[in-house]
């Protein structure tokens, strides 16, 4: 005989994969109490039930004319019959209902006790060591048809990690769940929290955010390392040309700098190259960020808390008032955050800041688009850096090779040795390990200004910032796939928007 999908008979809404809804009368209480659990329907029209050594069989009988049906036990561990009886969904009907309220708190008590079993709290931990010791920025864990998947992105692409213990998905869940101080009985609703952890004497900021799915809880969790090695500006992988205008840009009494792209482009770690470069000492220095993703001494770091109403324009406002020489605002995201940051660079502070567009050109319309008069962004905006991140070819395992396709718009020197990564165990056989950037640098001129300030198209402001030899993000791509830094396939992937 083998198990069936969970009959239209039994009343009740639909169950999940693996569980029958409980019948009239039968509660999670009454299983957890008899350590047994329907969990589907046989062939022959009997009740397969879930039981374990220490179960109390005197259930059988109750379950049997609660259903109607003939039960037939099937063996299973404690850890499987808990996740079952935490997965089974109640009758229909509002007495059915009324009748399950008790037992809700006897199931989170279930979960709280399995959540914090030996092997789950081993996995969770190990899983987060090991993406911690993997430079993942995130860990996924997806409600999948198969169970739970648990994944991580390192070098901006997701790769598979230490797959769950068998059967014991919602307990791993629930037990990232409780470390974030999350409620562990909560499944229809996102919920946010948070984890702080100690691992090799370093503090993890762990940010966790929780999604229902219809399979299930999905589950992302964001790992901060303030205390990681600071990254300077010439390591970021600027052109020397750039390095240079950067430079001076950074160093500049007043103004407003922008660095554009998409989330995961490493414009924050970029900005605070460019602060390293001031003299906190001297200067005021106050970033306003969500969330502060690196710990700086000597200066001023203000996390975002949009639940308590702290928002980007709310504390920008504030700390005006503070005396500030040079303002960091981790992205402007709305109209008055935009104004309040525009008006404070017109007003003789430095100003640095990031946008989410395709280019460095796009900055400008952009602004234009949240509010800002375009005679006040011609006023005050100097310049604007656009940036991708390309993983690099592993030091490694790196070999030349022919790529199959070398695209017509790629300039290649005679003797030019392309390289990538076979594959080794210290880039997870990827044959990448770390990345650098892609760079694109736009410099407002006068005749640009003017243009912006009398409200051009865009289209004309590109033709205005082309003949000044500027390198788009795709040609110091290129460079860098010719250099061996990178791979063409790796440009590819990440400037499909042309640029």
């Amino acid at each position: 005989m083998t198990l069936t999908d969970p009959p239209a008979a039994v009343p009740g809404g639909a169950p999940l994969p693996g569980t029958i809804p409980l019948a009239h009368g039968v509660s999670h209480a009454f299983l957890a109490h008899h350590r047994i659990c329907p969990c589907g329907l046989l062939d022959d029209g009997s009740v397969a039930v879930a039981v374990e050594p220490n179960s109390r069989l005197s259930g059988l009988d109750d379950l049997a004319v609660a259903y109607g049906r003939p039960v037939v036990t099937r063996p299973h561990t404690l850890e499987a019959l808990q996740i079952l009886i935490a997965r089974t969904v109640g009758g229909g009907g509002r007495e059915s209902a009324a009748r399950q309220e008790p037992a809700e708190g006897a199931l989170v008590s279930d979960i709280r006790d399995l959540a914090n079993q030996p092997p789950v709290v081993r996995y969770v931990n190990l899983l987060l060591r090991e993406g911690y010791e993997a430079n993942a920025s995130d860990v996924h864990l997806e409600s999948t048809l198969g169970g739970l998947r648990a994944r991580f992105r390192i070098d901006g692409v997701l790769v598979p990690a230490l797959p769950p213990p068998a059967l014991l998905d919602a307990a791993v869940i629930s037990r990232v769940k409780l470390l974030a101080d999350l409620d562990i009985a909560e499944r229809r609703r996102p919920q946010d929290g948070r984890i702080l952890m100690r691992l090799e004497e370093r503090d993890i900021d762990i940010r966790v955010s929780t999604v229902p799915s219809t399979l299930g809880e999905s589950v992302v969790l964001r790992l901060l390392d303030g205390g990681r090695r600071e990254v300077a500006l010439a390591e970021l992988g600027l052109p020397a040309p750039l390095l240079g205008d950067v430079d001076r840009l950074a160093r500049r009494p007043h103004g407003m700098i922008l660095v554009t792209g998409p989330t995961g482009s490493g414009k924050t770690t970029t900005l605070y190259a460019a602060l390293r470069l001031r003299d906190a000492g001297r200067e005021k220095i106050i970033t306003v960020e969500d969330p502060v993703e690196y710990a700086v001494d000597g200066i001023t770091q203000v996390a975002v808390q949009r639940q308590a109403g702290v928002t980007f324009a709310s504390v920008l406002r504030s700390i005006l008032r503070q005396d500030p020489d040079v303002l960091m605002v981790g992205e402007m995201r709305d109209a008055e955050t935009a104004e309040l940051a525009v008006q404070a660079a017109l007003t003789g502070h430095v100003v640095f800041s990031t946008l989410h567009t395709n280019d460095a050109v796009g900055a400008i319309p952009r602004l234009i688009d949240l509010g800002v008069p375009p005679y006040l962004v011609a006023a005050t905006l100097d310049a604007v850096l656009s940036q991708r991140l390309v993983r690099r070819t592993c030091d490694r395992c790196r070999e030349p090779y022919a790529p199959e396709v070398i695209p017509a718009e790629m300039e290649v020197s005679p003797g030019t040795v392309f390289r990538r990564g076979k594959g080794c165990a210290h880039c997870r056989h990827t044959g990448y390990r770390g990345r650098v950037g892609l760079f694109e640098l736009l410099l407002l001129t006068g005749e640009m200004r003017n243009a912006i300030a009398a409200g051009v198209p865009a289209g004309r402001l590109e033709e205005l910032a082309g003949p000044g030899g500027r390198a788009t993000l795709r040609q110091d791509g290129w460079a860098k796939a010719a250099a061996g830094v990178t791979t063409i396939e790796e440009v590819l992937r990440v400037t499909q928007s042309g640029s």
